[in-house]
């Protein structure tokens, strides 16, 4: 894939859609630039012309029977990996703005997206998280949890905003705790109060920069057949997949892959994979 390449956001997404296109569903006309980007057909060309001149050069080639560009036999991709997750993303996301704009004719193909209940946060709330994190101040917060259900003040700083697949944390600095903690966004109340800058430097939080690999195999109590299956489903070398994810994220990683990192389900074939090196794993386990 192409590195730092000169072009603007807004074309370089062009670029990326005409090479998801063209790769995974074999035929691209300047109509879907038209319906997805909302601009005029001989900007379309335009784009689809750069693409295949300079960034993704001779990617593509036009076939009047198709009536249609479709990928070259020399075909490599420049600005996405070739990796067919990143064209179901795609799917996913128009699938998602057809729901959100259900009165706008969006060429969404036969896809349906399953989403975890929505987890409000008012944006009177997450504005001042953004503008904290991103200018390094401190913030005054009223927040809750399981083990404390009556509101709490709490001065964080925070530094990151995390999306764990099921909801959204924002990673900082707790004064009262003095140590790097994970607040979850649906958890803070009323407007929190900004405080001026801190002296906390994100990069003192290792917990959060250290990178643990997670190297998962199939659940050996599966039958050999079984576990072929599983290896393949994962996308496995060897029988074996390694997961590279930070330390403090290790937890909610497990949650997604549906992984019982203490007792096994009694059925294999409820969790299919398991963890070869637990003792690694396990002192970043809640």
């Amino acid at each position: 894939m192409t590195q730092h390449l000169p072009y603007r956001w807004d074309l370089l997404s062009r670029y990326r859609f005409i090479e998801l296109i063209a790769l995974w569903e074999g035929r691209l006309t300047t109509r879907h630039l038209v319906e997805t980007f909302g601009i005029g057909r001989q900007q379309a060309s335009k784009d689809i012309n750069v693409y295949n001149r300079e960034v993704g050069a001779g990617n593509l080639v036009y076939n009047k029977y198709l009536k249609g560009y479709e990928p070259a036999p020399s075909f490599s991709p420049a600005v996405t990996r070739g990796l067919s997750e990143e064209y179901l993303q795609l799917l996913a996301h128009r699938s998602e703005l057809h729901q959100t704009f259900s009165d706008i004719a969006l060429p969404t193909h036969q896809v349906d997206v399953l989403s975890p209940p929505i987890r409000p946060v008012s944006p009177d709330t997450l504005r001042p998280l953004v503008l904290a994190a991103r200018e390094r101040q401190r913030i005054e917060v009223d927040y809750v949890s399981l083990n404390n259900p009556d509101r709490e003040g709490r001065i964080i700083a925070p530094h990151t905003l995390v999306w764990t697949g099921l909801r959204w944390h924002v990673r900082g600095w707790c004064e009262k705790n003095r140590d790097f903690r994970d607040f979850v966004l649906s958890r803070f109340r009323d407007t929190p109060e900004l405080l001026g800058q801190s002296d906390i430097n994100p990069a003192n939080d290792t917990d959060w920069h250290r990178f643990i690999d997670i190297k998962l195999t199939p659940d050996p109590r599966l039958s050999e057949e079984q576990k072929k299956v599983v290896a393949v489903d994962y996308g496995m070398e060897n029988g074996e997949l390694n997961v590279r994810v930070r330390a403090r994220l290790v937890n909610y990683l497990l949650q997604l892959l549906n992984i019982n990192a203490g007792e096994h389900f009694e059925d294999p074939r409820a969790q299919q994979v398991i963890i070869a090196n637990s003792s690694e794993v396990s002192p970043w386990l809640l």
